[in-house]
């Protein structure tokens, strides 16, 4: 199975592929190396990496004045990261037509150009996105058992404030707990949450 990591963006939709999802997939993300160490220990399938157009978390992070520049700086940054954390660049996800990807993945952006419509950050906890929903912003928690708490509380944190920045309304948080790690594994994760005080 291969698993792409991405932007929880609410517009991005992996059609072929398991996605995981972290706020401008890493780039400019405090501790995302050890993010990603727990991801491989807890996923041992073939990981990629995606860029995605419009990010928000790209303009704001390098004070970007346009898309087109945030689009093709991400790309950039996203193909550095793959590098530095042995992870393959899949490609980039456009507002397009589902795209084939490197690795075995598909994809592409879906929501509205220039507007959010989340009302919701969904935390996943079992195995990755398994049911894409417009209305959410995905954070991937699959991993937080295989992490350093301070580590996972703070990636959380980062992540949930830039999500809520994007939005005129308060976010509710649902949790996807399916997946191919299983009912206990979810359940000790969303635990983990639930214990640091993030949900």
């Amino acid at each position: 199975m291969s698993y792409l990591l991405v932007c929880g963006d609410d517009g991005v939709q992996i059609n072929v592929g398991t996605r995981l999802s972290v706020a401008g997939a890493g780039v400019k993300l405090e501790h995302f190396p050890e993010v990603v160490a727990a991801l491989k220990k807890t996923f041992l399938g073939e990981m990629a990496i995606a860029s995605s157009a419009q990010n928000d978390w790209i303009k704001e992070h390098f004070s970007l004045d346009s898309y087109e520049q945030a689009d093709a700086t991400m790309q950039q940054q996203v193909e550095f990261l793959a590098d530095a954390e042995g992870l393959i660049y899949a490609g980039h996800l456009e507002f397009t037509d589902p795209r084939e990807l490197k690795a075995g993945n598909k994809g592409h952006m879906v929501r509205p150009k220039n507007v959010h419509i989340a009302n919701k950050i969904c935390f996943t906890l079992g195995g990755g996105e398994q049911t894409y929903n417009l209305g959410n912003y995905v954070i991937s928690a699959d991993w937080v058992t295989n992490a350093d708490k301070k580590v996972v509380k703070e990636v959380m944190a980062a992540q949930m404030a830039y999500y809520q920045s994007l939005s005129k309304q308060p976010l509710r948080i649902v949790f996807e707990e399916a997946g191919e790690l299983g009912e206990e594994v979810a359940a000790a994760n969303k635990k983990v949450l639930t214990e640091l005080g993030i949900v």
